[in-house]
């Protein structure tokens, strides 16, 4: 049996990590030859979160540098929507686009965008509980559960369901583009050179709060799903990572300084 525990990103699925409880010799493979020290001293960090038994090398004689991106050849989300918002965003800026699996997942959401803004409800599984769209934008702009839908509700009502299919309809092939966006999962097994972290990755902890009047409470910790995503999106670079979304975990008390 071959695989990574601390990969197991698929438990809201119902899926189960097998490995753990396999009967055999356990053999180690941590060496990585994809990226040097400096990046798999970040994807340590996100192992200690994830309560991961394994440490990675890198190769010393791979530079692999963390820094600002600003021509990434890959952009990961961490969900359909923060996807949609990346390719909207990266095709108004005259990138040719390619999506990881294709733009089904994306088309299926502006067309549930639409049934909703024309008072028809959706059986999509993200926007099934809203009768129409005014009901998503109160929940996305007022509950803070709603906080990974608003960027859907700004494109749609922005740019409207009709461009946002369109701009599905021009995804490029992944040899002819110019910057491929996928999330987080679909990007498990890919390596790109250059990765950009996106935005919907950022935490909001205690964004509410006064900090001249109230005092902030700590952060929440981070769950070990939320470190073994983390540990996927970050380990898919060569050359240059840009952790742009997770970049809060160097202000996170758990996120302690790399060694």
């Amino acid at each position: 049996m071959v695989g990574d525990s601390a990969q197991a990103i698929y438990q809201w699925r119902g899926a189960k990590d097998v490995m753990t409880g396999f009967d055999g010799t356990q053999l180690a493979l941590s060496q990585s030859f994809r990226f040097g020290p400096d990046l798999a001293a970040e994807a340590n960090r996100w192992l200690r979160l994830a309560d991961a038994p394994i440490r990675l090398t890198g190769t010393p004689a791979v530079s692999t540098e963390l820094g600002p991106v600003t021509q990434p050849d890959a952009v990961l989300c961490r969900t359909n929507v923060g996807a949609m918002a990346q390719v909207m965003t990266l095709m108004a800026a005259g990138y040719r686009v390619a999506l990881v699996g294709g733009g089904d997942s994306l088309q299926g959401l502006a067309l549930a965008a639409r049934d909703l803004k024309e008072g028809r409800r959706t059986h999509h599984p993200e926007l099934v509980l809203f009768p129409c769209w005014g009901d998503l934008q109160d929940y996305a702009a007022h509950d803070p559960a709603g906080r990974d839908l608003q960027p859907l509700v700004n494109l749609v009502d922005t740019h409207g369901t009709d461009a946002i299919l369109a701009a599905v309809a021009q995804f490029a092939p992944e040899p002819h583009a110019q910057v491929t966006v996928s999330t987080a999962h679909k990007a498990k097994g890919r390596e790109w050179p250059r990765v950009l972290i996106a935005d919907d990755f950022a935490r909001h902890d205690n964004g509410d709060a006064d900090a001249r009047t109230i005092p902030q409470a700590p952060p929440d910790p981070v769950d070990d799903a939320e470190a073994r995503l983390a540990y996927v999106a970050v380990t898919r670079t060569r050359q240059r990572l840009d952790l742009g979304g997770l970049s809060w975990i160097r202000d996170h008390p758990d996120g302690t300084p790399l060694c």
